[in-house]
């Protein structure tokens, strides 16, 4: 049973959009997208520095846009048993899942990104990912220090969110245990607090929206469960952006469901990465740049029946 995943904020890279415009149409699609949202995607995906792409309200379009394009570039969406994002990824899933159309889940991340770069500039806010340690240790630790687990990634990694003192406070003290403690490339403390007038901001814009059901199984970063009707997919998305991800148990779903490949979409890694150590032997494939289509191509064979 193959599982596809989409990237969330922190795997975008300077240039990582470049190879993919060289695809059949991939070009004039990015141009579409970029007129509809009022954002140059691929001046950002191909000529932007980190520091450019680092702005929320930048990224998130660029990682959903990559990831649709990857996603057209592989095809085969029948032979997927089950579909996930982490965080903004969610809303590439989304789209692969038939929820949204490409259109839409490009207006609504751009709603998105926006909202919780206005949110994330009330207060200066980070994230770090704290790897390695008993799970119950660090997430103490982080409550001692005010800090919200933001994301609880499972494979021995949780990301905490707050503000920069709470963020510097523990990269001085880490938890009894862990490894290290490694700043993300983002612009604030998502999946906490800090972001709940963003969430105001997408529930208007969810009003706009007509989704349908889900055509795969869509496995939901709120808890981990398969979310069942394109309504539930809507509301999660929005009231994701300020409670923590659970992608531990979305791993554990994929287990229950019997998975037997992963295949990540571009800028593919991070949650292959993660596989790789929570689901060992299952075989991945990142969607870093076109030439991984092959491998992929290789994983989807595998599993024609």
């Amino acid at each position: 049973m193959l599982v596809l995943v989409a990237p969330g904020q922190g795997a975008q890279t300077p240039g990582f959009l470049t190879p993919w415009l060289d695809l059949p149409g991939a070009a004039d699609r990015v141009a579409a997208w970029s007129d509809a949202i009022e954002l140059d995607l691929a001046h950002y995906g191909t000529k932007a520095d980190a520091d450019e792409i680092r702005d929320t309200a930048v990224a998130q379009p660029l990682l959903v846009a990559a990831g649709l394009l990857s996603a057209s570039a592989l095809g085969a969406r029948t032979a997927f048993g089950a579909v996930a994002g982490h965080s903004v990824g969610e809303i590439t899933a989304a789209a692969y899942a038939g929820v949204l159309s490409d259109a839409d889940a490009l207006s609504f991340v751009r709603t998105r990104g926006l909202a919780m770069a206005e949110a994330a500039a009330v207060t200066e806010t980070g994230m770090a990912a704290v790897l390695g340690g008993d799970q119950a240790v660090v997430l103490a630790h982080l409550e001692k220090l005010g800090l919200t687990p933001a994301n609880i990634n499972g494979a021995g990694q949780i990301v905490a969110a707050g503000t920069m003192e709470q963020i510097e406070a523990l990269a001085a003290e880490k938890p009894a245990g862990s490894m290290k403690v490694v700043a993300l490339k983002v612009a604030g403390a998502f999946h906490t607090h800090h972001m709940a007038p963003a969430v105001a901001t997408l529930e208007k814009a969810a009003q706009a929206l007509t989704p349908a059901d889900p055509e795969l199984k869509y496995v939901s970063n709120k808890d981990g469960r398969v979310v069942a009707t394109g309504a539930d997919v809507v509301a999660r998305l929005v009231g994701q952006v300020a409670n923590p991800v659970r992608w531990d148990l979305c791993m554990e779903t994929f287990g229950e469901l019997g998975v037997t490949g992963i295949i990540e979409l571009s800028p593919g890694g991070t949650l292959t990465g993660l596989a790789k150590r929570a689901l060992k032997g299952v075989p991945t494939v990142a969607l870093k740049t076109p030439d991984d289509l092959e491998k992929a191509a290789a994983l989807l064979a595998e599993h024609a029946v």
